[in-house]
């Protein structure tokens, strides 16, 4: 079993790699995944992180930063159009009840300023959940898109600021063991999380197959 979790972690490290080397596009990549089902936590941040301080370029913070944001938004995007087909039977499989009537209360008068703060607040919050309830919901989708862009421009603007001011900190700060042993553990999180979410979408929707396939089964029993 530890055997298995360093090799996934190994793989998904370099993997991590390879989306570095990609720079903005695989910014806009991570981002876009980040936000939509696979789980991610503080993947997009740390790459943007990694990104800016190694390259102090003030136009090309604002060229990862713009990757960033624009590929959470496809990815929310993506969440939002699958949720409003699914509607709200469908959050049973990723949403507790309890925390979705919590949700439930504060978006149905504050869809646009729910769904700003939890663009900003780090993991564990649930973003991902949120974005679902709002769309399951059917709540206006350009206000929840433009709550998004607003909320993580402002999210990784002060991560790539804080990035060019200290660069040269994080780059140690990075490249320490502490952050190394870090990183193996969110990425071993993020390949269990991912698993878990793409279990929960598809095991339902074998279910449905099951269902339609007995309620035709029943009428073509029916005597003609």
């Amino acid at each position: 079993m530890n055997l298995l979790a360093v090799l996934a972690s190994s793989w998904a490290y370099s993997l991590f790699r390879l989306f570095r080397r990609l720079g903005v596009f695989g910014l806009f990549l991570l981002g876009a995944l980040d936000s939509s089902f696979v789980f991610l936590p503080f993947g997009n941040d740390l790459m943007l992180i990694a990104l800016v301080s190694s390259n102090r370029s003030a136009l090309m913070a604002i060229g990862y930063v713009i990757a960033s944001v624009t590929g959470s938004m496809v990815g929310v995007l993506v969440v939002d159009a699958l949720m409003r087909k699914t509607g709200e039977e469908g959050l049973e499989r990723f949403v507790s009840e309890r925390k979705l009537d919590r949700l439930k209360q504060k978006l149905k008068n504050k869809a646009w300023l729910t769904v700003f703060v939890a663009t900003l607040m780090p993991p564990p919050f649930p973003f991902t959940p949120v974005i679902m309830t709002a769309s399951a919901l059917q709540c206006s989708r350009a206000p929840i898109i433009a709550a998004v862009g607003v909320g993580r421009l402002i999210r990784f603007s002060l991560e790539a600021t804080l990035a060019m001011y200290f660069g040269r900190r994080v780059i140690a700060f990075l490249n320490s063991p502490v952050v190394s042993y870090f990183v193996y553990g969110l990425i071993l999180v993020a390949i269990i999380g991912s698993v878990l979410s793409l279990i929960k979408w598809l095991k339902p929707a074998r279910r449905n197959v099951e269902e339609k396939k007995g309620l035709q089964d029943l009428q073509n029993s029916k005597p003609k």
